[in-house]
This record gives structure tokens, sequence and C-alpha cells, in this order.
């Protein structure tokens, strides 16, 4: 693979055989899997961090690997140890963070392959650990800002106001910074508790909802010319009358949340389109335009280097095992977590 770095033939790693709940010490275990060789276009990464998303619980909830082990996780930041033939844009040794491919084993592990194109170069002035809670967030943030919604970044003439449901969450807390520094929006997220409405006016909210009252009457309040987007990342299929009812006309909806089915009906007379977000679309379809998430995870380093954008790390949980990851998981699927989880070394 190279002779820079001493790889090793193992290593430990984090998996699941079976379907189980987090407080099921069998529903995350320990294992030791061989060290993944790159393909052409792959980095191997020496993880050095990671943090936890919904997907990774949902993934264990509902997908039965029939025994075999299961490694988990989309979202990590480490070094470059071996690149594969084809690779242009890393060399050996780069710091890189990314979220990886939902379609090939995740990043709890000591190692791990991802495909350069979906990889950017990490923060030079965040820590492993604090790179880790950025990626699959800032990437859907950007992707159902910048392409779904189509906003424009910069582009300070534009007016109106935007409402993020759970500000406080992985994803509300980026898209609600993103929001705030690249565009003259005016800023609505949704909370219920002081903690997490605290944390969302610390990201760049400049109103806050409680999302357990109506919010039609909340946001005529805060915006009495209406809301002309949304960025639903919990409960659209409960919200949807709401944001029909607070949208201007010809608004636009993005959500990343899962339904079979949604009542879609209810958006036709003001003319409002609806959109999905999913981060995986890219990497999953191997579209032509994969190295699209490699720039938005470049532009998003510099924006946080610059001091305009902040890791939303909020928890730390130490070593990447399986009853940190256990305690990890347990605490996402509680819905009450506020910004990022994280797990530093193994």
């Amino acid at each position: 693979m190279n002779d820079t770095y001493d790889i090793p033939a193992t290593m430990p790693a984090v998996a699941y055989r079976k379907s189980l709940p987090a407080d099921d010490a069998e529903s995350l275990v320990d294992v030791t899997l061989p060290t993944p060789e790159p393909g052409p276009r792959d980095v191997l990464v020496r993880v050095e961090a990671i943090a936890v998303n919904p997907v990774d619980y949902k993934i264990r909830q509902n997908v039965d690997p029939g025994g075999e082990a299961k490694v988990l996780g989309w979202d990590a930041a480490g070094t470059v140890v071996a690149v594969g033939g084809e690779v242009e844009l890393f060399s050996v040794g780069d710091e890189v963070y990314y979220a990886g491919a939902v379609d090939r084993p995740g990043a709890n592990s000591r190692y791990h392959v991802v495909d350069e194109r979906i990889v950017g170069r990490k923060p030079a002035t965040l820590s492993f650990t604090e790179a880790a809670a950025l990626p699959l967030t800032s990437l859907t943030a950007w992707e159902g800002l910048f392409e779904r919604l189509g906003l424009r970044t910069g582009a300070l003439e534009q007016t109106g106001a935007l409402l993020i449901t759970a500000a406080a969450g992985g994803v509300g807390s980026i898209t609600a910074q993103l929001a705030r520094a690249l565009t003259s929006l005016t800023v609505i997220g949704t909370a219920s508790r002081p903690e997490s409405a605290d944390f969302a006016r610390r990201m760049g909210v400049h109103h806050v909802v409680d999302h357990r009252r109506p919010l039609a009457a909340q946001l005529a309040e805060v915006a009495p010319d209406g809301i002309d987007f949304v960025f639903s990342t919990t409960a659209t299929d409960h919200n949807l009358a709401a944001y029909a009812e607070a949208l201007t006309p010809f608004g636009r909806i993005v959500a990343i949340d899962d339904f079979d089915s949604l009542p879609l009906g209810v958006l036709k007379a003001k003319s409002i389109s609806f959109h999905w977000e999913f981060m995986y679309t890219r990497s999953m379809f191997r579209t032509a335009d994969q190295s699209m998430q490699h720039h938005i995870l470049t532009q998003v380093a510099r924006l946080v280097d610059a001091g305009i954008l902040t890791t939303t790390a909020t928890r730390d949980l130490g070593p990447v095992n399986a009853a940190n990851l256990r305690e990890a998981h347990r605490l996402q699927e509680s819905g009450a977590a506020v910004g990022k989880t994280t797990l530093t070394g193994f």
C-alpha cells in the first residue's frame, strides 16, 4: 500500500451483527477486521475522530446484516495513509474530513477507505474531533440551501425569511450558520427547551419559535410578511399545513426526514415547491458531479478557518468503542441531542 506509514493487516472496529435496541450489550460490539485496501479513486484514512448521526441508528434498527459484522459511521476526520492509483486530490499525510458513502462500510474503524471525490481537507484551525462533527451536516445544509432551495451565496440583495426546524440539532445548527453568514435572509429556528434555544441563537438564528406550540401564529409574529423558505429537518408531516399557511406564494420547502407519503396537495394553491435533500444521492448513484462534495467541504473548511463558521461539536464520549457508541446511539435516539456527539481515538 505504501511504505510511509506502518499499516497493520487488521484493525479495531465497532460493528453490529443483528438489529437490537441500543441498550442491549450486543447491539454494537467491538471487533477486529482486515484493514481495507484503497480502490483506484480511494484514499485510506487512519481515523482519529468520528461523529454520530441519526442515519447510524436508523440503519442499525432497520437493516439486518444477517450475522455479518456491519460497520456504521458516516462522519470522520483523520490522516491519509495510502492512496489508490488514480487519486489526484490528496497525498499521503493530508489531514481530511468527510461523511463517506452509505452503501460502503462506515468509518467506525481505525482505518477506512473513501472515494477522494467526497473528501475535503480538514479545517486547519480545528482538531480532528471538532472537524468530525461537520461533514454530513455541512453537506446536507449546503446542498439543501444552495442547490435545492436555490439560494445564492453572498446575494445580500436577496430578502425574505427562512425557517429551520430543530435549529439546535446537527443539521439545523450548521444550516443556521450558513444561512446567517452567506445570505441576508431573516433566519428563524424552532426549539423547545431553553438550552436548545440558546444554542440555536449562538448558531445564528435571529428568532426562535417553539415547535411544541402551533407554528403558524408564532411565525406571523416574527415574520408578518410571511416566510419564503423552509428547511425542514424533522416532523415534516406534522408541520406541512403550518408551512403552507406561513409560506408566501411560490415559496420553497426542502425536507430531510423520511416519509412514505405526504399530503402535498396543501401546497398547490400557493404554488409552493417541495424538494428532498439526501446527501448520499451523489455517492449512491455515482453521479457525474460527485466531486461537488469535495468542493463544498473545501469551502466549508475555508469558512471555518476564516472564523465565519464554527464546529457544532458539543459532547465527546471518549474513545471509539462499542460501549461509548451505544451511549451515542442512545443520545441520538432520544431526540434531545444539542449539536453533534463525537468520539475520539481508539
